[in-house]
């Protein structure tokens, strides 16, 4: 299949982005506006950038309408924010954040997730959140105008809150299972535009979210697949012995 992105959508072409670049942490974001009302979203597209200074990104795109969201309004109006990684035991509140709540309305309050202050920055931190990186802006790259069209947002990480219990020997994180990469997939249930749309856009049926989940299956549980050319002898099975208490 080659897809010709120039004749896409950006419905489609997001959907196949986020379908197959993967897997990608979450930056669950919290704000403040001036007036002290605070806010809370998850993001997909976002990565660390460099160590010199110490730098992230994430990127909030437009609405459908082609309007920005609740989190590039008050990163404009002020210039802090705090990335909350997300824990799997949060992944049902981190979903519901990505509702599309009235301007001014916390999702803290909303969907009860506990928030504690932060210690250089206005906004507050996820309370459970076992890393949370504090952050200036640093500069915002619009690309794109309109629906879907791209505010990359840097921030200057200026502190982080690491949870003790996540720290290995050498005093830094070691265990992967806390972070919540695959929560976005949970997030994006409500799958691919229908089939017609697809055919339509790429000449193809087959919807890249059900093919996403096939390789992230196979890679997870089974690991690459087995040429049927591959060279070099089969093993044969050992024989069972018909008694299982039997020494080898």
């Amino acid at each position: 299949m080659l897809l010709d992105f120039t004749a896409l959508k950006p419905r489609v072409a997001y959907q196949w982005m986020s379908s197959t670049i993967l897997p990608r942490p979450i930056a669950w974001v919290s704000t403040i506006s001036p007036e002290g009302r605070t806010n809370l979203a998850p993001f997909s597209f976002f990565q660390g950038v460099t160590a010199n200074p110490p730098t992230l990104m994430f990127v909030p795109v437009n609405t459908r309408e082609g309007t920005k969201k609740d989190t590039v309004r008050n990163i404009e109006l002020l210039p802090e924010f705090v990335v909350n990684l997300v824990p799997f035991a949060l992944t049902e509140q981190m979903n519901n954040c990505a509702a599309l709540l009235p301007y001014g309305e916390s999702e803290f309050s909303a969907f009860g997730i506990a928030e504690t202050p932060s210690q250089k920055v206005r906004p507050p931190r996820v309370a459970a959140s076992p890393v949370a990186f504090e952050c200036t802006l640093d500069r915002i790259v619009h690309i794109g105008e309109g629906p879907l069209a791209a505010n990359v947002i840097f921030g200057r990480i200026i502190a982080a809150h690491i949870r003790d219990d996540i720290l290995g020997p050498g005093a830094f994180p070691t265990r992967r299972s806390w972070t919540s990469s695959a929560a976005w997939e949970a997030r994006t249930t409500r799958g691919p535009a229908k089939p017609s749309a697809f055919r339509a856009q790429t000449g193809s049926s087959t919807k890249p979210r059900a093919r996403a989940r096939r390789w992230g299956t196979r890679s997870a549980r089974a690991g690459p697949r087995r040429s049927a050319g591959r060279a070099g002898p089969r093993r044969r099975r050992r024989p069972r012995s018909s008694s299982r208490g039997a020494a080898a």
